[in-house]
């Protein structure tokens, strides 16, 4: 991988990571709501989303902490 592509990497690895970080803040938002009428079972399948996009942001991280290191 050239310098450049791998300056590429570091940026667009920042990027996804913040813009599920939104996604997930959205995801919670909309499932307290879905839960305040009374659908339960909706918050829960969409906070284990917000889980699941948390954990992809730690491979994420996790890769993004390797390119640094080179």
């Amino acid at each position: 991988m050239g310098e450049a592509e791998k300056g590429k990497l570091k940026i667009l690895l920042s990027h996804w990571v913040e813009h599920n970080r939104q996604h997930a803040q959205e995801f919670r938002e909309w499932a307290e709501k879905a839960k305040s009428f009374g659908q339960a079972e909706v918050h829960d399948d969409m906070m284990r989303a917000v889980q699941q996009m948390n954990k992809a942001n730690e491979f994420l991280l996790s890769a993004l902490e390797r390119l640094k290191e080179e």
